[in-house]
């Protein structure tokens, strides 16, 4: 048994981190390509806000997936703290909670600074973070999972970022998300294959189980390319040039990433999940960078 703060930090699962942390950097830096400057203080406050909301799905994931028995002896991905009985149910739903209304406490002051617009924003992402794992059909175990990652941690956040600092949105922005929120549902897409069988036997139809491995190898290649797909209309929306060829240089990534996927089986799922999340992270501080070079 792990020590207690180390399970705490287990159960936040820190390699899906970045997915939060993405979208702030990439609408914060288109927002800065454009007015050549930056709001510092709520750039980090919806960062933290982000990550605050991660954390608190994930924990509410935690807990609700071993009450429902998703996360049995059987199961393929990492050791649960809640299945494992490293932390009791009770303390991971409190933690989960206090995430939550730690991140409604930051949105105080992003509302202050951004007005009603960011109360729809925050509430619709605070609702969602729990709606992800709990109620009587959590998003979690739908076909729906990938849409919500694309939606939430990429075009709300993206386009809430880049309003924060502009008081305005941008077809850029919305894209933006878009571009960083498909590399985002793959990580999903990677973790409800490797479950795809212990999700079936509770009940859970997630897109995976569904499609079929097949299909979910095609659905996590096309999360992966489509973006690249997507870089010229970006850039020029943003007038931001051959710039935004950046990003490209994540291409051959890519496509080793898709290889992997298609010959995976069993706990090498685990590897190509915090891969992916790493490839959203380099393909974000690309787009960044190119977002911004030139910049004065």
């Amino acid at each position: 048994m792990p020590r207690r703060g180390y399970a705490w930090w287990l159960a936040i699962r820190p390699k899906t981190l970045s997915v939060s942390v993405v979208p702030v950097l990439v609408g914060t830096s288109l927002a800065w390509s454009q007015q050549a400057a930056v709001l510092w203080l709520p750039a980090l406050v919806a960062l933290l806000a982000a990550l605050l909301i991660q954390v608190g799905t994930n924990l509410h994931n935690d807990v609700a997936d071993f009450e429902r028995g998703a996360d049995g002896p059987q199961r393929l991905g990492p050791p649960r703290a809640t299945a494992m009985g490293w932390l009791a149910a009770t303390a991971v739903r409190r933690g989960a909670w206090i995430a939550f209304a730690l991140a409604f406490n930051l949105g105080v002051y992003l509302v202050h600074h951004g007005g009603w617009p960011i109360v729809v924003i925050g509430l619709a992402s605070l609702a969602a973070g729990w709606a992800y794992s709990g109620g009587s059909r959590p998003i979690a175990g739908t076909a729906f999972g990938e849409s919500f990652v694309l939606l939430f941690f990429g075009v709300v956040a993206v386009s809430g970022s880049y309003y924060l600092q502009t008081l305005s949105l941008a077809p850029a922005a919305v894209l933006a998300g878009a571009i960083v929120g498909l590399p985002a549902a793959a990580v999903i897409t990677v973790n409800n294959t490797r479950d795809r069988e212990s999700d079936a036997r509770v009940g859970r139809r997630t897109l995976a189980v569904l499609c079929g491995r097949r299909a979910a190898c095609g659905i996590y290649a096309g999360e992966l390319l489509l973006p690249f797909v997507l870089l010229p209309w970006l850039a020029m929306l943003s007038d931001r040039g051959f710039w935004l060829a950046l990003p490209s240089l994540a291409l051959p990534l890519c496509l080793r990433q898709i290889a992997r996927f298609r010959h995976a089986a069993g706990a090498a799922y685990n590897e190509l999940l915090a891969d992916t999340a790493r490839l959203q992270s380099l393909f974000a501080l690309l787009l960044a960078g190119g977002l911004l070079a030139g910049v004065p």
